[in-house]
């Protein structure tokens, strides 16, 4: 028999003869009296003024629908935050209350939560918990029980760039499609990002991996060594209001919902102390805070469901819900969706969105703390770096941010963007260690339409468009574009106050419908996703280049995926 099982039969005797308490027999124990409930405290990582702890309760006795766990500290502990848990403190005493999707405690079942703290001087485990009023035992045998010290597996403070050094999760439901398609065997291996892009995803819906799932193939995947599992937290209410291909299942006022529904689980789980080696990294909520600068008010670009969440103010809310949440969770790294540079580089929106993005990050309870960094270009197709002509350069009298293409933006391509952008945000608050990621999943532009060398000096349009390795229509194009290549593969720490390039969008996931297709999962039809639409003002009013027949947005979309491969840059070997 183990220390910590022997240690914990002697616990039960001991609270047995001390409460007097009449207990159910166990009968995994050979007739030995079980107490009503067990609790396991353990710290899980500590420093000179603070630690993260975890505890599991067992309930011994009838099941309930509620539940309430106290105990007192001997020092001068102070519970800071918490997860998966009410947390509440008065003196010394400390109260952990079940959430609502938590609260049912069967029979023989157990529960988890966790907090992060602050103490001085030492910090020892409370000597007693009761549940509901009823003396548990205290399991001292496992580490960090009152005789261990800290466990050292235990969750580290965030390191300032997850990729670095870490491998990252291939998620093996798109890694099975890659591989499906002729030649895809030459990227099935890469990462992408896992959508979460309603409730049912949380769990699995349709036969697919839900987010246990997808965690635990990353501890499997992981090994001995550091790894990166990339998840996009996608479901807002009022979702993409100026996008009807990515509208998903909440209204617009259904921010209860997706609070207590939606990210109170993906929380529950992500802070399981199962996964703490691993390196989460969220995508918080992509398209949505810019849509509150540019989609709204007077602009030509508004529409009237963006006036409609700028009012309300779901977005922010949603967005600071989530940063709180899960940036409570230790080895979960937020990076906040920052748009592209064919949206946000003009003068009269980048100022403005990161303002809101930081409004965004110090609501519901969030600060700038619970931010890592942005994220460019989820599920866009803008080019990294355009080599063949720079914002400062001038034709024919006239500078390049005249050219139609460029239309006055002050960035011509996503790195120039991401980095300027970047300093923005420490400029309106954020932390100055903020890093940045961009998605390369499908901004390659290679193929036999890729430029060498600038266009023709004739005029400022045909040097551009000469000379642009991205052939969209216009910069506001989105959706499935024909044409489109793999770009660089995913890499760690490529440039200055870049964390990494990621493939965020899994290459070969729709991102609309060409026309409408009835679903479940609350997706609309854009006609932007339809090739014969001739445009609006937010692409000013150009063809939309989608390809055609395309299904809903992130089902597979094998035409699609063939074409990046064959315009892939650089080129696939």
């Amino acid at each position: 028999m183990s220390r910590t099982r022997t240690a914990l039969l002697a616990a039960m005797a001991l609270v047995a003869g001390a409460t007097g308490t009449a207990f159910a027999v166990d009968p995994g124990a050979a007739g030995v009296a079980a107490v009503p409930c067990t609790v396991d405290y353990k710290i899980q990582n500590q420093w000179s003024t603070g630690f993260t702890a975890a505890v599991t309760i067992t309930n011994n006795s009838a099941a309930k629908s509620s539940w309430s766990l106290k105990w007192s500290y001997a020092g001068n502990q102070k519970v800071t935050s918490g997860w998966n848990a009410k947390l509440s403190q008065s003196g010394a005493a400390v109260t952990a209350a079940n959430e609502t999707y938590n609260a049912q405690l069967a029979t023989g079942g157990s529960v988890s939560f966790g907090f992060q703290g602050s103490y001085s001087g030492s910090n020892a485990v409370p000597a007693t918990f009761t549940l509901d009023g009823v003396t548990c035992n205290v399991d001292d045998g496992g580490p960090g029980g009152p005789t261990d010290p800290p466990d050292p597996g235990g969750p580290s403070n965030r390191v300032d760039n997850p990729y670095s050094g870490a491998k990252v999760y291939v998620n093996p439901e798109w890694s099975a499609n890659a591989a499906a398609e002729p030649g895809g065997s030459r990227v099935a291996n890469q990462p992408t990002g896992v959508w979460l892009d309603r409730i049912a995803a949380i769990n699995g819906a349709g036969g697919k991996m839900g987010l246990r799932a997808h965690l635990d193939e990353a501890l499997r995947q992981k090994g001995s060594g550091e790894l990166v599992v990339q998840f996009v937290i996608y479901n807002l209410p009022g979702r993409d209001c100026s996008a009807l291909a990515s509208n998903g299942e909440l209204k617009a006022d259904e921010i209860g919902r997706y609070k207590t529904d939606y990210i109170d689980p993906i929380k529950a789980i992500l802070a399981d102390p199962k996964y703490a080696s691993l390196r989460i990294v969220t995508t918080v909520e992509i398209d949505s805070l810019p849509n509150l600068v540019t989609n709204t008010g007077s602009r030509p670009t508004a529409v009237p469901q963006c006036d409609v969440m700028k009012a309300n103010g779901n977005y922010v809310k949603g967005v600071g819900y989530t940063l709180n949440k899960l940036g409570d969770v230790p080895n979960v790294y937020n990076y906040v969706d920052a748009g592209h540079h064919g949206w946000i580089g003009w003068d009269d929106n980048f100022g403005p969105t990161a303002a809101i993005m930081k409004e965004a990050a110090t609501a519901e309870g969030a600060t700038v703390n619970d931010v890592h960094g942005f994220i460019t270009n989820t599920a866009n197709y803008s080019a990294l770096k355009e080599n063949n002509f720079t914002i400062n350069d001038t034709v024919a009298g006239k500078s390049v941010r005249e050219s139609k293409w460029v239309d006055w933006n002050r960035y011509l391509d996503e790195l120039s963007y991401a980095q300027a952008f970047r300093n923005q945000l420490v400029s309106a608050g954020f932390n100055s260690n903020i890093g940045m990621l961009i998605d390369t999943s499908r901004n390659g532009w290679g193929g036999a339409a890729r430029p060498t060398g600038p266009g023709a000096t004739t005029s400022v349009d045909t040097y551009v468009d000469g000379g642009r390795y991205d052939r969209r229509f216009n910069a506001g194009n989105w959706c499935n574009q024909s044409g489109a290549g793999l770009g660089e593969r995913p890499q760690a720490s490529p440039a200055t106050g870049i964390d990494a390039y990621v493939w965020m969008k899994p290459p070969g996931e729709s991102d609309g419908s060409s026309k409408a297709i009835p679903n479940d999962e609350g997706k609309g039809f854009d006609r932007m996703c339809d090739p014969t639409y001739t445009g609006n003002p937010r692409n000013n009013n150009n063809m939309s280049g989608a390809l055609p027949d395309a299904p809903v947005s992130g089902h597979w979309f094998s035409a699609q995926f063939r074409q990046l491969m064959q315009n892939a840059y650089p080129p696939l070997s």
